[in-house]
């Protein structure tokens, strides 16, 4: 084991180099290191890494990925179990609707509770882009669950005003539209991990922009285009749900260690990093 408990390629058969563990200009070994990365137990494919965690693989200190339990399928369950019937509301299906109204406490314990506490766990072990993707997310479920809980009086001040309901729709259309941005960063960042996360993004991004367009329209008064873009809203949280749920049942079946393995278009070693880049071997003159 290494002296200074860094998890890094190196760890392997009582290795402690901090230095790759190929030799200089072996193009061969050099291809094994960037698709492959090494633990005290076994070497580990980038690719299966990047699906099991929705990261690419980086070094970190200690070995907390190998004590504790993969945390990213629970806050994964959380905003997809919030998420799919908000969508079939959004699209009026069986008569259901009230922009998900009925699902305040969906939103807040699956949504927000779960995804926090698994943003919480991924920083523990060091997987920066899930914790930040579910920290995001869990506080957006969050805020839109007090949004719609009477308790919070959301829309109060502007229901005083004359003009307050599309105030009140003018406004709340910005909070969709700041998460269309933070989403637009996650999709951009999630090309270096597989071709199913990149298009659950894709979809969200979609359907935060259907969302932004359908208060403001009605803020105008337009109440037949603004139904027609919360029906695109939902039909698009409906298929990036589908997507999602794809990519939950694949990392439940790796964590039982499943002989079945989904594809989900790795691309985490088809983007090198920068990091990986730098390692690259000088070729010679």
């Amino acid at each position: 084991m290494a002296t200074n408990g860094l998890e890094n390629d190196n760890i392997t058969n009582g290795n402690t180099s901090l230095e790759p563990i190929h030799p200089a200009g072996s193009h061969d070994q050099h291809n094994d290191y960037l698709t492959r990365y090494e633990t005290t137990s076994k070497m580990m494919p980038r690719d299966e890494f990047a699906s099991m965690y929705l990261t690419p693989y980086t070094a970190r200190l200690g070995h907390l990925r190998s004590t504790f339990a993969n945390p990213t399928p629970m806050p994964l369950m959380g905003f997809l179990i919030a998420a799919l019937p908000l969508g079939c509301n959004l699209m009026e299906w069986r008569g259901s609707g009230g922009q998900g109204a009925a699902l305040i406490g969906t939103f807040f314990f699956f949504g927000g509770l779960l995804q926090l506490l698994g943003a919480v766990l991924e920083w523990i072990i060091g997987n920066t882009f899930p914790f930040i993707v579910f920290a995001c997310y869990g506080a957006f479920w969050l805020a839109l669950g007090a949004t719609l809980q009477p308790d919070f009086n959301a829309q109060t001040f502007y229901l005083t005003q004359p003009d307050g309901i599309s105030e009140f729709y003018s406004s709340y259309a910005f909070f969709f539209l700041a998460m269309a941005l933070v989403t637009f960063f996650f999709l951009v960042a999630s090309l270096r991990t597989n071709i199913t996360f990149a298009l659950v993004f894709f979809f969200i991004d979609l359907a935060f922009i259907m969302l932004m367009a359908c208060y403001w329209t009605l803020a105008d008064g337009k109440v037949n285009t603004a139904r027609k873009c919360q029906k695109a809203a939902g039909a698009f949280v409906f298929v990036f749900s589908i997507l999602g749920w794809y990519l939950f049942f694949t990392l439940i079946l790796q964590s039982v260690d499943f002989p079945i393995k989904l594809p989900l278009g790795d691309l985490s070693t088809k983007i090198p990093g920068a990091s990986e880049k730098k390692k690259e071997p000088t070729p010679k003159a």
